[in-house]
């Protein structure tokens, strides 16, 4: 008995979260059981069960496959641009009183124009391909990546730094000592909301600009009232972004043991 508890107080978060997720499903699978539907209504209506035939049935024939490829493949170059331009700006803007001058009106320009107007230009620029997708997730992943950054290296102890210094530290030695573990939490919170607006970049272009991807499967599923594979395609992007966003909080959780268990989470 106290082993069953000791698990149940471990596990309680994944528990509790698991056991409400079931509770909705079971509720939803059940609605049309307890619940008359009007006509109009019933034709935009799903189950999960129905969802689930509809994503076997397209695992089967290869539309998943070939769908998520084409999204992943836009997605990981995306962000991956965005987490290699993002983060060292951010970690030299944050240091450079120049650099920052010089390009903060520009950040901050670009960060306030909404990504979605620049869609045309893209698509005129680099067609209906994979670039132009790549391009869209890198425009809206690149600056909470930077901008997070940026202020976590703003929020560094002076004091730390100067202690550093007077032992003769130069400025890489400065940064890799003290501004980037010291800027870690932001770093890793600029992640998490750099993978949220990767993914909304990829769902944008592709149901503007492509013919293929999740986001074109989606859009082409509601354009013929296939509600079972819209909600497939809502699925795999949910369950991609649970995944990484959980890999994100346990990587941050093993970089940052040396720092207090308050600071873990945000």
């Amino acid at each position: 008995m106290t082993t069953l508890k000791s698990f149940y107080n471990e596990k309680e978060p994944y528990i509790l979260g698991i056991g409400f997720i079931a509770l909705l499903i079971l509720i939803w699978e059940s609605t049309p059981l307890w619940l008359t539907l009007p006509r109009g209504m019933a034709l935009f209506f799903t189950t999960p069960s129905k969802i689930a035939g509809a994503f076997y049935r397209l695992l089967i024939n290869g539309e998943i496959e070939k769908h998520s490829y084409v999204s992943a493949v836009a997605f990981l170059v995306g962000l991956g641009l965005s987490i290699l331009v993002g983060l060292p700006l951010g970690l030299v803007m944050g240091r450079s009183r120049t650099l920052d001058a010089l390009l903060d009106p520009y950040v901050t320009a670009l960060n306030a124009t909404p990504r979605i107007v620049w869609l045309p230009l893209l698509i005129l620029w680099f067609g209906i391909g994979i670039w132009s997708k790549i391009v869209i997730v890198f425009a809206g992943a690149v600056f909470p990546m930077l901008i997070n950054t940026y202020v976590g290296v703003k929020n560094v102890d002076r004091v730390l730094v100067n202690v550093v210094r007077s032992f003769g530290a130069n400025e890489w030695q400065v940064m890799k000592v003290v501004v980037l573990p010291n800027s870690l939490p932001y770093i890793i919170a600029g992640l998490r909301l750099a993978i949220g607006r990767a993914i909304l970049g990829v769902v944008v272009g592709e149901f503007f600009g492509s013919s293929k991807g999740l986001g074109y499967m989606i859009a082409s599923a509601a354009t013929n009232y296939k509600v079972d594979v819209v909600f497939v395609g809502v699925a795999i992007f949910m369950g991609f972004s649970l995944i990484l966003t959980m890999s994100v909080k346990s990587l941050e959780s093993r970089l940052a043991t040396w720092r207090p268990e308050a600071t873990k989470t945000f």
